[in-house]
């Protein structure tokens, strides 16, 4: 959506060209994220998710939360 690095015009290309291709994918859009949404709590369960089912070949926790880390000061 507001991807400082790729279009998003380029990524429906990426899909479109994926589907007529019939391959698997899967697409997570981050509305309000750049390219570097890695920080989001929410993308990194995700993605640890992904890797969970395609890696391990179990399924991830449900309702699994991420909490930000605490902070000690110096």
């Amino acid at each position: 959506e507001v991807d400082d690095n790729v279009h998003p015009a380029s990524t429906m290309q990426l899909v479109d060209a994926l589907i007529k291709a019939n391959k698997d994918f899967d697409l997570l859009i981050m509305p309000g994220e750049n390219h570097g949404a890695g920080g989001n709590r929410y993308f990194i369960r995700r993605r640890w998710d992904f890797f969970v089912r395609h890696l391990l070949g179990v399924e991830p926790p449900k309702g699994y939360r991420i909490s930000e880390r605490e902070r000690t000061e110096d």
